[in-house]
């Protein structure tokens, strides 16, 4: 089993693409002014680019967590981006839509997992924890970190916002998604 595929790398680079734009203009680097709110552009390059580098990393490593934890157990895991999810993202983005759904992928486990209900659990609760040990290492950095400008302030205040929403989110125990996992194990 490879450690990473080129696929898997292209579709990190998607996702990271389609994340900055439906996070462009939520997550941005300085306060928006009142000229910024009377003239108003579709996206800035700049804030697309805070946005991506702010948002995609929590949802990378989530993604990634839950790989590398299934393959320490010796199984076969790959991430595969979920088309539909990413495009109900970005449609609702780009419509305005007050509410976002973003569900880019996921990951694959094979079914000898299934089998090790501890395994399963503890693949599921990676990404997760990822997102939570995010969130406290930037509630850490924005504590300790004396001297810090605008932007890096605001790169940790969403990178923690975003984290420990992930993480509620990912925890919820019903359906698909991780805490339903972790808290009741594999389908019987």
């Amino acid at each position: 089993m490879e450690f990473i595929t080129f696929k898997e790398i292209f579709y990190f680079a998607i996702l990271t693409l389609a994340i900055g734009y439906i996070f462009t203009g939520i997550f941005v680097k300085r306060p928006r002014t009142v000229w910024d709110r009377m003239h108003p552009k579709k996206v800035k390059l700049e804030d697309f680019k805070f946005a991506a580098i702010v948002a995609a990393p929590a949802i990378i490593l989530h993604e990634l967590a839950h790989k590398f934890v299934a393959m320490g157990f010796g199984f076969n895991a790959t991430f595969e981006l979920f088309s539909f999810g990413l495009i109900l993202g970005v449609f609702l983005k780009a419509i305005g839509s007050p509410f976002l759904i973003i569900a880019p992928g996921y990951v694959t486990i094979s079914q000898a997992a299934f089998s090790n209900a501890m395994a399963y659990r503890l693949i599921a609760f990676a990404g997760p924890l990822t997102n939570l040990i995010l969130w406290g290492i930037s509630k850490t950095l924005l504590k300790k970190l004396k001297k810090m400008n605008m932007t890096q302030r605001a790169a940790l205040l969403m990178s923690q916002k975003v984290n420990i929403l992930l993480f509620f989110f990912n925890m919820i125990p019903f359906g698909p998604f991780d805490g339903a996992k972790v808290f009741f194990g594999p389908p019987s």
